[in-house]
Parts: structure tokens; sequence; C-alpha cells
């Protein structure tokens, strides 16, 4: 029987009418402030209010998921940090903010100093990389929440970033004809871990090691790329209609952007830790909405937009290709097959 983010115990649809009852209840907060007025709402990669001034604000939260597992398993703690800093600071890039501070979360079953001293190098790592002050943040101690055996934790954070109207990117401008350029992303990054887990710990051990894979839990734990100086670059100097970073939902993330048809039938080479999640038995139609599959961010634009984006990304040393375009049927179609 096929493996599936549901029956690894994720149901992306039951999760999706909960955001939505959700959004609802915090709608009702939305004038509460007369200093902050809302731009724009749930729904998108992050919350914009406008503040004294002109100047537009943006927020979002994220975590690092069940990746903090793998971080218990294999005792290596000073990466996860930076999965926690990216998992904010490429969120808050698709609306076109510059993150500018950022405070974390650790909640744990018990303290162990050494253990924080590792995560926390690992939200320095992410932002250094992202030119972000970390100016806070909070540990919280609690055995009767966090379980475990051992050291048990859970980790997220918080990003602010700042924007002005012109730099506002929401999708809207999205078109037929636009291409779609997808960035590399450097493996699974932070979503679909508890399929993953479930395919692939059933007959691997996260010590082992596959040939052209590695050692399993290293190729699990390698951090998610942080795009953030490369986008604000080339959202100061291309033409842009959406940006989106592919994270749980895979590529049915962008529907987030607009409702609109996006074919994607030039993905690059499938990462190996990939490859092997496919082969324990989840069928491709799954793994495209559950894994980025090699594509971290995706950014929509003109297509005589295409080569100056790319350039931008190579200068910052990471790969970036045409992966598909916009169409005018509704729908997000990988290889011709409709996933979402």
């Amino acid at each position: 029987m096929a493996l599936t983010y549901k029956k690894a115990g994720v149901d992306i649809s039951k999760i999706k009418q909960s955001q939505k009852a959700i959004g609802k209840l915090i709608a009702s907060t939305h004038k509460l402030q007369k200093k902050a007025k809302m731009t724009q709402g749930f729904g998108h990669y992050a919350g914009i209010v406008e503040i004294p001034g002109g100047k537009l604000l943006a927020t979002h939260t994220d975590g690092v998921g069940t990746k903090v597992v793998i971080a218990n398993m294999m005792k290596k703690y000073n990466t996860i940090g930076i999965d926690c800093v990216a998992m904010n600071v490429n969120d808050i890039i698709c609306i076109g903010a510059t993150p500018i501070s950022f405070v974390d979360y650790i909640a744990a079953n018990k303290n162990d100093v050494t253990i924080f001293k590792k995560i926390v190098e690992g939200l320095v790592t992410g932002a250094k990389k992202s030119a972000m002050p970390i100016v806070g943040g909070e540990t919280a101690i609690m055995p009767d929440v966090i379980e475990g055996k051992g050291f048990a934790f859970d980790l997220a954070g918080m990003v602010v970033g700042l924007l002005e109207k012109k730099e506002m990117v929401l999708g809207n401008k999205i078109k037929a004809g636009d291409v779609i350029i997808g960035v590399n992303s450097s493996g699974i990054h932070s979503n679909g871990y508890s399929l993953a887990r479930k395919a692939l710990l059933s007959k691997y051990s996260v010590n082992d090691k596959v040939k052209g894979v590695g050692i399993i839990g290293d190729a699990l734990l390698k951090p998610t790329e942080i795009y953030t100086k490369p986008v604000l670059e080339i959202n100061q100097k291309c033409k842009i209609n959406g940006f989106a970073h592919i994270t749980g939902g895979a590529f049915t993330k962008l529907l987030r952007l607009k409702n609109i048809g996006y074919e994607i039938d030039s993905l690059p080479k499938i990462p190996p830790i990939m490859g092997l999640v496919e082969e324990q038995g989840v069928k491709p139609e799954e793994m495209y909405k559950t894994f980025n599959m090699g594509v971290g961010f995706c950014v929509v634009a003109p297509k005589d937009q295409t080569s100056r984006i790319k350039s931008i990304f190579k200068k910052y040393k990471i790969t970036s290709q045409e992966i598909g375009q916009i169409i005018s049927k509704k729908g997000v179609f990988v290889n011709s097959a409709k996933i979402a």
C-alpha cells in the first residue's frame, strides 16, 4: 500500500480547514489598533500593517516541524537553528519585505546549556546569512508538555520585516505567459519529515550509509537554504510578479499567490534523499504535493526578466532555472499531472 502524508499522521486538507477557521476568528482583531492599519492578512506568506509614516511592517512566525526528531536522533544540534531562521525569512521575503529582527522560542523537557548553545549557534549562523539581528527569545522548560527520552525540544521563531508599497509583491499581477523560475533547494529543507521518517526509518537507521545519499541522518539534517539576499536584490532590480517559498504542500503553495494555472515541466534532478523516500512506496503525485523536489523557492516574472534573475542567483552561488510557465487553465500541473 502506498505511503502518504495523511497515513504518516499529517492530513493537509484537514489542516487547511483548521487554518480557514482560525483565519475567520483572527480577522475580528484587524481593526483594534488605530496606529496599525491592516494591509495584508492571514493566508499569504506574511501579515502586513501600515504604521505611522507610511511604512509597512510585516510579521511571520514558523518552526522546523519534526526535523527536531532527526536532530535528537543524530545528537546534532548546531544546524537546526539555521532551519528556523530560514523558514521565517524565506517566507517574509515572498511579499518583498526585508527581515529586520528575529526572536526565537525553544521549548524543552529539561535544561541542557550545552545543547541550547548549539541550537543558538545555528540561529546566529542563519541570522548572519540573512543580515538580520536576533533581538530576543524565550527558553521554556516544560517536562509535562515536551515528552521524550533524554533531551526533547521544539523550536520556533518570529521575524519582523519592513517594506515600502513599491516593494510589495503579492502575486496579484501574475498573468498567463509569465515564466516560473525554480531556485534549487539544499535538500528536504524543513517540511515533510513525518512522511520522510515513516518511509525511510522503517527500512534504514539514521546512521546507515546509502550510495548516492551518504549517511541518511546527515542528508535529512542538511540545513534549509536561505534566499534572502538574492531575492531582495531581484525585487529591487527586476520586474517581479510573484515569489513563493516551496515548503509544506510543496508546489500547491503557488496557489497562495493567485488562483491561476501553474504548469511545471522542467524540474531539476531530484535530490538523492527524496529519490530514496520515493523508492519506499511514495507515489510521484504525493511527492510533488509534500516535498520541494529540488526547488526551494520560485520566482514568477515576465519571460524577458529570466536571464537577469538567474544571473543574480548565480552571483550568490545559488542555481536556478526556468521550470515552467503560467497558463490560463487553473490549477498546479507537474509533468502534465494536476496536483492541486
